[in-house]
C-alpha cells in the first residue's frame, strides 16, 4: 500500500482548510468533517468509503455529508478536500484571528438530499449567462467558483476588487498564474505598500485577506484551472442566481441547523 501520509499537504485560513491528497493507485486517505465538505477531483476518480460508500468520477466536485471517511485513489492523481470543520485536524496551523473576517456561523439546513453524497461533474455545472466565466457551487458552509480556460487571460478584461469582511483562497490546480495584489492607502504614508505580483503554479493556494484589492491573471500556454474558495457561502452570488445548487439549501439564517 502506498504511503498515504507522504501525499498530504494542508493550507489553512481563518475560516476553512484546503487539503491536497496525492498518490498512486490504491493510496488511501482518512478524513472526517463535522459539516459537509467539498471534494474536488480534477483528474481521475476515487472510491469513497466509511459513513457513505460511493464511486466518485473524475473531473467533478462532490459534496460529502458530515462523517468519517476514507478515500482511495483509482490511479496517480490528486484530490482536494475543502472544509470548515475538519474534526480530524487539530487546528494548530490556523492563522491568528482577524476581527475583520466574519464568522462562518451555523451550517445552513439542506432542503433536499440531506445525508447524501452529491456528485457534480464540472461540465454539468452551467456558467451563468450574465457572468460568462465562472461555475458556482456551494455546501452548507462554503462556496466555490471554478474557472477554466485555455491560454492567457485577456489583460484588457481583468477584474480587480476587494472584500470587506471575508477571506478568499485562490487554489491553482492547473496552469501558471499571476496574482495581482494592492493594499489601499491610508493616511499614514509610512504604512503604504508597493503592489505585489505573485507568480503561482499548479497546486498552490493564496489566501487574500479583507480589503486587499486583487485579481488573478492566467499566463502562458495550456490549460488553466483556478478555484476561489469562500466561507460562509457567498450570499451575493446566491442572490444573483449564479450558484448552481443554491436551491438545495435554506436561504434564511434562521433556518440554519441547530
Amino acid at each position: 500500500m502506498p504511503d498515504a501520509e507522504a501525499g498530504r499537504a494542508l493550507a489553512q485560513t481563518q475560516a476553512f482548510t484546503i487539503e491536497r491528497l496525492t498518490g498512486d493507485t490504491g493510496s488511501s486517505f482518512a478524513f472526517a468533517s463535522l459539516t459537509e465538505c467539498i471534494l474536488l477531483l480534477p483528474g481521475i476518480g476515487a472510491a469513497l468509503s466509511g459513513d457513505r460508500n460511493v464511486q466518485l468520477p473524475g473531473k467533478a466536485a462532490v459534496i460529502v455529508p458530515r462523517g468519517s471517511y476514507s478515500l482511495e485513489l483509482a490511479g496517480p492523481s490528486e484530490v482536494y478536500i475543502l472544509s470548515t470543520d475538519r474534526s480530524d485536524l487539530d487546528g494548530a496551523g490556523a492563522p491568528a484571528r482577524d476581527e475583520r473576517v466574519r464568522t462562518v456561523g451555523a451550517p445552513r439546513r439542506r432542503i433536499t438530499g440531506d445525508g447524501e453524497v452529491h456528485i457534480h461533474p464540472i461540465a454539468d455545472i452551467p456558467i451563468p449567462p450574465d457572468n460568462g466565466r465562472l461555475r458556482f457551487l456551494r455546501s452548507q458552509t462554503m462556496s466555490i467558483n471554478w474557472v477554466e480556460y485555455d491560454g492567457v487571460r485577456d489583460r484588457g478584461g481583468l477584474s480587480p476588487h476587494a472584500h470587506a469582511d471575508f477571506e478568499q483562497a485562490s487554489l491553482a490546480i492547473e496552469g501558471e498564474f499571476v496574482h495581482h495584489l494592492r493594499t489601499p492607502w491610508g493616511r499614514n504614508a509610512d504604512l503604504w505598500r508597493d503592489d505585489a505580483h505573485v507568480t503561482a503554479g499548479p497546486a498552490s493556494v493564496i489566501v487574500i485577506p479583507p480589503e486587499i484589492i486583487h485579481t488573478t491573471e492566467g499566463v502562458g500556454t495550456g490549460r488553466h484551472i483556478l478555484v476561489d474558495v469562500f466561507a460562509p457561502p457567498r450570499e451575493d452570488f446566491i442572490a444573483r442566481n449564479w450558484v448552481f445548487n443554491a436551491e438545495e439549501y435554506a436561504l434564511s439564517l434562521e433556518d440554519a441547523e441547530a
